[in-house]
């Protein structure tokens, strides 16, 4: 089978090389499956520079998120999966935990608890791309949160995948969320999807309008995924009690200067107005709940996508061998839907 592999940490465009590795064979409890789409996600590449949570073992297939097969056989021990089963991989690698297959690669591995069927009805494209980032937007808004219908929601890059997740998860479920994005173009597609309020930064102030639009009782949960100077300002906007839980840090990618990788916190408001900020982590949350927390929020995630609840645009397919051209479109400005890697042909 064909494999993208990287041979140690560096650049993606560096490392990255196409090999020719055996078909795995299952253990107890895993299946062999065979990968039909799986997407590029920019944690990838930043696992590859050693810039991410985890460092896998060298040399390492490419892909540490998810994607979308069938079952091409079972290992001992593995009940309740059928050969040629359409299923969506979870391969989040837990911390702590095992290391997992990379998914850039024909055939791979999984235990069977990360495998969640998936119908017919619904897009390879889509399917691969069904598990992180909707999972991150339901755990954080329901279980980290637990924001309640009628109450605020703040979050930062509102118009990132999983702050459109956010979006039509919140409107589902009745909360009111105060979109924060950078471009003031943004500005009416953020509206459009559905998003109650909406504040740019490159003309207006964060804590000001924060103020404006919920009044006196103010805002009290909020999620953020920028970091730095923005991420301070949404921990000042909230109210007394208030709580941000971090999932992200977009304005310090790429960065190399260390005083560009932190949340200048004012240690007053933090203080006097009890505030809490806190990270979350989706492969930390994979070692820490059980493997039937994992599965039960897999199935209501699966449940919001086929229900049309959640929407996950098509991807950009291209062939394992095309990879130069495919892997930096995952990091570049404006470069439209996501890049995926699709074998056989994508539906």
């Amino acid at each position: 089978m064909h494999a993208l592999v990287a041979g140690k940490i560096g650049e993606p465009s560096d490392v990255l090389r196409l090999e020719s590795r055996p078909v795995p064979t299952p253990d107890a409890g895993q299946a062999l499956i065979r990968v039909k789409a799986t997407p590029i996600h920019a944690s990838d590449l930043h696992v590859l520079r050693g810039r991410y949570g985890f460092t896998p073992e060298f040399p390492a297939v490419g892909g540490n998120m998810e994607c979308v097969g069938r079952v091409e056989a079972v290992g001992p021990d593995c009940e309740g999966l059928k050969i040629g089963e359409r299923v969506v991989v979870v391969a989040v690698p837990a911390v702590p935990g095992p290391e997992v297959d990379g998914t850039w690669q024909e055939y791979l591995v999984a235990d069977s608890w990360r495998l969640v069927p998936i119908p017919d009805g619904l897009s390879d494209s889509s399917a691969c791309q069904l598990a992180v980032n909707p999972l991150t937007a339901l755990l954080l808004v329901t279980r980290e949160l637990d924001v309640q219908p009628g109450e605020w929601l703040l979050q930062t890059a509102a118009g990132s995948t999983v702050g459109r997740l956010i979006i039509a998860l919140s409107r589902h479920l009745g909360i009111r969320t105060i979109n924060v994005v950078r471009r003031r173009d943004a500005v009416d597609e953020i509206r459009a999807l559905g998003g109650d309020e909406v504040i740019c930064t490159q003309d207006e102030d964060l804590l000001q309008r924060v103020a404006e639009i919920a009044g006196p009782a103010g805002v009290r949960k909020a999620v953020d995924c920028v970091a730095g100077v923005v991420g301070a300002q949404v921990c000042q906007a909230l109210a007394p009690g208030g709580e941000v839980v971090v999932y992200g840090a977009l304005s310090t990618h790429r960065q190399t200067d260390p005083a560009a990788l932190t949340i200048p916190l004012p240690a007053r408001s933090l203080i006097y107005e009890t505030k809490a900020v806190r990270g979350f982590w989706l492969n930390r949350w994979f070692g820490t709940a059980s493997p039937e927390q994992v599965l039960r929020a897999l199935s209501e995630v699966r449940s919001l996508v086929t229900g049309d609840v959640l929407a996950i645009p098509e991807g950009q397919p291209f062939p394992l061998e095309r990879f130069a051209e495919a892997v930096p479109l995952a990091e570049a400005p404006a470069h439209g839907t996501k890049p995926l890697f699709v074998f056989e042909g994508v539906r």
